[in-house]
């Protein structure tokens, strides 16, 4: 108990009447429920009604709101801290806030810094300066410089025919991969495929995104699937930060991506990536999908045919590497889970 209000943490995504009311909570003040929350720290009044809110998703804090009747009263700064509580209890030592930007001058006084912003939306972290560090941290290449930034979920002969032809056109193709690890390939293993399956193209260079491109704090519904997006997908966010931080720091002037006939969510991004990058002084080059079979070549093929337990019919869609790798006794064990996942 806090003065008048009762704390109550839900370290499982809220369900059932909680979940409906925080959802009722939040859209009052504004807000809409973010489908990723995996905690949640909320306060109720003396009548058992919401004061005051806040989800954490990783090591991302988001949906926080107090109700304007007890604004003033410090529950602010007790949200945040229930959140950072939950989010230090799992190892998660660095922080992103994802608010309002009308929000900065207040979140500011709770030690978060400005990442950056779009007309509604405003990311935070809890590092001065982490973003820069983490570029300046990236190889830099030679002369005319494009970039390609992908899953890999697993990597395919899609996925080698994009970074080949993006390769030929540049001198320096910045090749990065998802280290978000929300995938059925961990991070690790879509990291090393993609490693193999290049390593012949002298000109690539191979980095992570860290939390910087495509993650939990940069880009919230990527993840999710279709059926949860309330709205939409949000990238605008996620190629601000690209075209802030690192296309200046890598000279980039190009950045290509595969025609998208699968996913709606990266359909979106890509027509996103059209219209903000260039004010960055980025052109995007939408180039077409490699087929096989009159079909075009993607991962999302690939995991369907896994779950199917098809691999005969996986063979012609990948390079070598990784056919060996899904021959192995742990690409065994990732195909039983895409057969779970089904």
């Amino acid at each position: 108990m806090q003065g008048e209000f009762l704390q109550q943490l839900y370290p499982q995504p809220p369900a059932g009447q909680v979940r409906r009311k925080l959802e009722e909570f939040l859209n009052k003040q504004g807000l809409r429920y973010d489908q990723g929350i995996q905690f949640a720290a909320v306060f109720y009044d003396s009548q058992g009604k919401i004061a005051a809110a806040g989800g954490l998703q990783k090591n991302v804090l988001k949906c926080i709101a107090v109700d304007e009747a007890y604004r003033g009263e410090g529950l602010t700064a007790s949200v945040i801290s229930a959140l950072r509580s939950a989010a230090f209890a799992q190892g998660q030592r660095r922080l992103f806030l994802f608010t309002k930007p009308q929000n900065d001058r207040m979140f500011g006084e709770f030690g978060f810094y400005e990442i950056a912003r779009t007309g509604d939306m405003l990311l935070m972290e809890s590092q001065r300066g982490g973003a820069q560090q983490f570029v300046d941290s990236l190889a830099r290449g030679q002369g005319e410089q494009a970039a390609v930034v992908a899953n890999c979920n697993p990597f395919t002969l899609g996925h080698r025919y994009l970074i080949e032809q993006a390769a030929a056109q540049c001198d320096t193709l910045h090749l990065f991969i998802l280290s978000e690890d929300a995938s059925l390939f961990s991070a690790q293993t879509r990291m090393e495929l993609a490693r193999q399956g290049t390593a012949d193209l002298a000109n690539v260079l191979l980095h992570p995104t860290s939390d910087y491109l495509i993650s939990a704090a940069t880009f919230p519904t990527y993840f999710l699937k279709e059926g949860q997006m309330e709205g939409g997908a949000g990238g605008a966010l996620d190629l601000e930060i690209f075209g802030r931080y690192f296309v200046p720091a890598l000279n980039i002037k190009r950045r290509f991506v595969g025609q998208e006939p699968f996913s709606p969510t990266t359909a979106r991004y890509n027509r996103q990536m059209k219209e903000i990058l260039p004010r960055f002084g980025v052109e995007v080059t939408e180039l077409p999908r490699k087929e096989q079979g009159g079909a075009a070549v993607s991962a999302s093929r690939v995991r369907a045919l896994l779950a199917e337990d098809k691999l005969e019919e996986i063979q012609p869609l990948v390079p070598e590497t990784t056919w060996a790798f899904l021959q192995s006794s742990e690409g065994r064990s990732v195909a039983q889970r895409v057969r779970q996942s089904r």
